[in-house]
């Protein structure tokens, strides 16, 4: 299907792209259907609304930039999303005019099963982690292109 996006104008979406998100995502209650698009030669993809062309989200792989990143998901978000071995894990970006100042939100990853095309956005309440970490933790601003966390 053809998707027109804010950020590339009309993109190709196939169904393998497509994700229903059953309880919307915060702030997005209302938008239940998003495509996930890759953004060539980058680690960064775009979670776009199907709903409305003016809402996505701009994320990314958090293991590219935080390898350690680990938490546990509460067995009703497993449940809910009837997870397997087969899902991807990214996280929200925000981009700010000073690339350097960008930053990733841990606090909340988005929980993706690659089988029945769920996703739901986890809060991770009893967590360490915070909304706005850096997104170059060394204070460079590239990423290692080989490192894929799944």
């Amino acid at each position: 299907m053809e998707l027109e996006t804010a950020q590339s104008g009309v993109v190709e979406v196939k169904d393998d792209q497509i994700f229903n998100f059953p309880k919307g995502i915060p702030g997005f209650e209302d938008h239940t259907s998003f495509a996930v698009i890759d953004l060539p030669n980058s680690p960064f993809t775009y979670l776009q609304s199907l709903k409305e062309n003016a809402v996505s989200l701009l994320m990314a792989d958090p293991f590219i930039f935080y390898p350690d990143y680990e938490f546990d998901l509460p067995e009703k978000v497993v449940e809910e999303l009837n997870l397997g071995s087969a899902f991807l894990v990214r996280c929200v970006l925000t981009l700010n005019q000073n690339i350097a100042d960008s930053t990733i939100n841990l606090l909340a990853p988005i929980v993706f099963n690659l089988e029945n095309r769920m996703a739901r956005q986890v809060i991770l309440h009893a967590s360490d982690y915070q909304s706005r970490h850096p997104l170059w933790p060394d204070g460079h601003t590239s990423f290692a292109a080989n490192k894929e966390g799944e």
